[in-house]
């Protein structure tokens, strides 16, 4: 179930693993309809007990380079979700469902796209062959509810190297139990190299970034002690053999130099802004950079740096930045958003939406787009017009947290308390807050205008989701 971070040691011979060799990937353990429903409440797990991040350029970027990656592996099979965690540490995980998750720590350490897509592309063959068949198979008498908080405790617990954090996410589900039965095997390990390797190729990436990137973390293990030692070097080994073998399988495939995307320059700079604890901090990273001229990208430099100073309320510098930098790419997207940011923080909403429109007309139906300009109609007292547009994006993306949430404001600004309680009880759903979400659904209920059928269907959501509250509460008694 876990990644690049979480290899457990390598097996001793004669050692025996706690759970038989299932071998065949067919799915006779697992359907995919099963697999995806398990998907769907290991996120909720997730999303109530991780920093999960909720920003639209980023998310929309890991899921772009995902999708890129899954659909170069000829065995992955149905949709996958790519998500990102708000953590500096080098690491990444995989979940049920094709769902796999990011740290933030791991896209700002490195040093190319090719890199990124390594490790994503490892966990993508983690998914296709059927390896985390296992995990299930180790919870397979648990409910659904309970299956999926075992499995994102062990996720949080392996990735964090802190199995107490693990059980403390699900206490009673014996995760912390599960711990030695789930890790991959190091055959799987190996697996998940080899194909990651030949999906990198596939997908027109540097199949030797694979090998680089691990042999650049194993030379950096000799810079630490093992009490300062990164997560990424404490759980994931990278031993010569693995390098030589990774290295070996890459030299199968012709030499591919690879431009890095400016998305995944943009999305590096978006990151480190986010890590800043004041705005003063960036500025004087950034200026003082650009007077060393010490940067990897100088347009993603100058757009840090535009961020930044926007957030330090310095807006003449920043529309300076910005101006320039929409004047060459006048569609990148990023850009966009981040005038209409100026635009509104400066005391000019009006124009901030119009930008959105406009960039929203030129990209019909973007997720990011389509996110900040319904929020810049909020802000202005425009409620109405949002809900067709969220809507619109909520048929692709059921199970996004974000969206219900702004759909919940969207309606109550617009006098529709009832549907913002039921839009609101959908995101504390996603949360994984039952209780909230048992209550606001408790409170849009008790509408005496509410129609039969609606009522009803109200009613059974209510059911559902209590009955999933009461499993996990029996779980943990």
């Amino acid at each position: 179930m876990l990644l690049i971070a979480s290899a457990p040691p390598a097996v001793q011979a004669g050692e025996q693993l706690a759970l038989p060799d299932i071998g065949n990937p067919s799915g006779n353990v697992l359907t995919p309809a099963d697999e995806q429903r398990l998907g769907r409440a290991f996120m909720r797990s997730i999303r109530n007990t991780m920093p999960v991040i909720q920003d639209p350029l980023l998310s929309a970027y890991i899921q772009s380079l995902g999708e890129q990656l899954a659909s170069a592996n000829e065995d992955a099979i149905g949709r996958f979700e790519f998500f990102l965690i708000n953590s500096a540490q080098v690491n990444a995980f995989a979940g049920p469902g094709g769902h796999i998750g990011v740290y933030s720590g791991l896209i700002t350490t490195t040093e190319s796209e090719s890199e990124l897509a390594s490790v994503i592309a490892h966990e993508i063959a983690h998914v296709s062959q059927k390896h985390l068949v296992r995990t299930y198979d180790a919870v397979s008498s648990m409910s659904l509810p309970a299956a999926a908080v075992a499995i994102a405790a062990v996720v949080i617990g392996a990735a964090t190297n802190n199995p107490d954090i693990g059980v403390a996410a699900a206490t009673g589900v014996q995760a912390g139990m599960m711990q030695r039965e789930i890790n991959f095997t190091r055959s799987h390990e190996e697996e998940a190299d080899s194909i990651g390797i030949r999906t990198l190729a596939a997908a027109g990436f540097d199949p030797t970034a694979m090998p680089v990137f691990f042999s650049r973390m194993g030379k950096a293990s000799r810079l630490y002690d093992n009490g300062t030692l990164p997560e990424f070097l404490r759980t994931h080994p990278v031993t010569s053999n693995r390098i030589a073998d990774a290295y070996g399988r890459a030299d199968a495939f012709p030499y591919k130099q690879r431009r890095d995307s400016l998305v995944y320059h943009l999305a590096r700079e978006r990151l480190r802004v986010m890590a800043f604890n004041e705005p003063s901090e960036g500025i004087e990273f950034y200026s003082k950079a650009l007077d060393d001229g010490r940067y990897r990208n100088e347009e993603a430099h100058n757009y840090g740096y535009t961020l930044v100073l926007i957030a330090a309320r310095k807006y003449t510098q920043a529309r300076k930045i910005i101006d320039s930098l929409l004047s060459n790419r006048p569609d990148q997207i990023e850009y966009i958003v981040a005038k209409a940011e100026l635009e509104k923080l400066s005391g000019q909403p009006t124009l901030g939406v119009g930008l959105l429109k406009q960039g929203l007309g030129e990209h019909p139906g973007n997720y990011p787009l389509s996110i900040y300009y319904a929020q810049a109609l909020l802000d202005i007292g425009r409620p109405k017009e949002v809900k067709q547009i969220l809507e619109q994006q909520l048929t692709g993306r059921p199970d996004d947290a974000l969206l219900y949430k702004l759909l919940a404001q969207a309606s109550g600004d617009a006098g529709d308390k009832t549907q913002g309680h039921q839009y609101l009880a959908e995101y504390y759903y996603h949360t994984g807050a039952l209780n909230s979400a048992v209550i606001q659904l408790e409170i849009a209920l008790k509408d005496r205008d509410l129609g039969y059928y609606e009522s009803a269907r109200m009613a059974a959501r209510l059911k559902e989701i209590r009955a999933e509250k009461s499993d996990l509460e029996a779980r943990n008694r």
